[in-house]
């Protein structure tokens, strides 16, 4: 049968990724507590192309995410990458994962005990050398420092969002890496609060007010504090409750 995607291009143009995108698929997450967890994540698959050929292999990619179904995780990213190299005739290979983790937590008076999801990406290269990304979202609320300073009842508050991109030495958990960010924040979000824990949970924002520049600093302050991490992102925007606009930070810190 004729292949027309390994027939000659003639424009001379190379592709840096050519490939699939947001696939549904189940995978495996490493689990400090529990060893692993399953979830279901949103995937990404790309190659890059030479200049020579028409087209690359799309249905190549799901053949391999098949073949090591049930055993999808960071564990084998490597070796998935290098089945894609081999099997799409590339010379550099692309997975991007994003998926819901789940951490319990527990409210801060009443004890009560609920889930977190926080959303969770790994991103990995293979090329000449490898390459590996760890990120995740942690919502915190912050309290502007501000409006505390000029208002005679409270100050506003927000719902924030921390995203954190990290390179390690060693293996980081998710686990540690979200509650170093979480910490950063004026108070920790919860899936479930009651009356007492709303009590406590206003109160510690209240006293710890800050800026969308104070959790980047700070979040900054607590990675280079782990020796496991070479290089780190971390953004921050605040949706102001007040405003008709988003407040943002970005530090970018380490070796790559």
């Amino acid at each position: 049968m004729r292949d027309i995607q390994r027939e000659p291009d003639t424009r001379k143009v190379p592709i840096d990724k050519v490939g699939v995108k947001n696939i549904s698929y189940p995978i495996v997450v490493q689990d400090k507590s529990k060893l692993e967890q399953h979830t279901v994540a949103r995937i990404n698959m790309y190659v890059d192309l030479p200049h020579h050929f028409k087209g690359t292999h799309m249905s190549r990619f799901i053949e391999i995410l098949n073949q090591y179904r049930g055993e999808i995780s960071i564990l084998s990213l490597d070796t998935i990458l290098q089945e894609m190299k081999e099997r799409l005739e590339a010379s550099c290979a692309h997975m991007e994962l994003e998926f819901p983790y789940f951490i319990e937590k527990q409210a801060p008076a009443s004890g009560a005990r609920g889930l977190m999801e926080y959303q969770c990406r790994m991103l990995g290269t293979l090329g000449d050398s490898a390459d590996f990304v760890l990120g995740v979202t942690v919502p915190v609320t912050s309290l502007c420092p501000c409006s505390k300073e000029i208002s005679a009842r409270g100050a506003h508050n927000q719902r924030s969002a921390i995203n954190v991109q990290i390179r390690y030495r060693d293996h980081v958990w998710l686990e540690d890496l979200i509650e170093w960010v979480e910490s950063c924040g004026s108070a920790p979000v919860y899936s479930l609060l009651k009356r007492e824990d709303e009590k406590a949970v206003t109160e510690q924002a209240y006293d710890n007010p800050m800026f969308v520049e104070d959790i980047v600093r700070a979040v900054t302050l607590k990675l280079r504090q782990q020796p496991a991490i070479q290089w780190f992102r971390v953004e921050c925007e605040n949706f102001e409750s007040i405003h008709n606009h988003s407040a943002y930070a970005l530090v970018e810190s380490g070796t790559r």
